[in-house]
């Protein structure tokens, strides 16, 4: 991958959706929400709380999204982190 965030952004890949509910319901595509949790791939040259390999809680709704080399990936904003697991 050859992408490089500029200044306070962070490339996050979001962790995979629940699959089922916690009673076991089978959540089919369009129910289920997308997570405001990542794994973080690139930072930014400003970016000095975070790493490579931290994951993350983000805003929800929050950040660009984009493919690259057939992967979905997010551009956030440090300010949309609201902290890390």
């Amino acid at each position: 991958m050859n992408f490089k965030p500029l200044g306070k952004r962070v490339l996050v890949q979001r962790t995979q959706a629940e699959e089922k509910t916690a009673s076991g319901i089978i959540l089919v595509d369009s129910a289920k929400q997308k997570p405001n949790t990542a794994e973080v791939k690139a930072i930014g040259s400003e970016v000095t709380e975070l790493k490579v390999g931290d994951t993350i809680v983000f805003e929800q709704y929050r950040g660009t999204e984009f493919t690259l080399d057939g992967e979905d990936y997010l551009v956030l904003e440090i300010e949309n982190i609201i902290g890390v697991l």
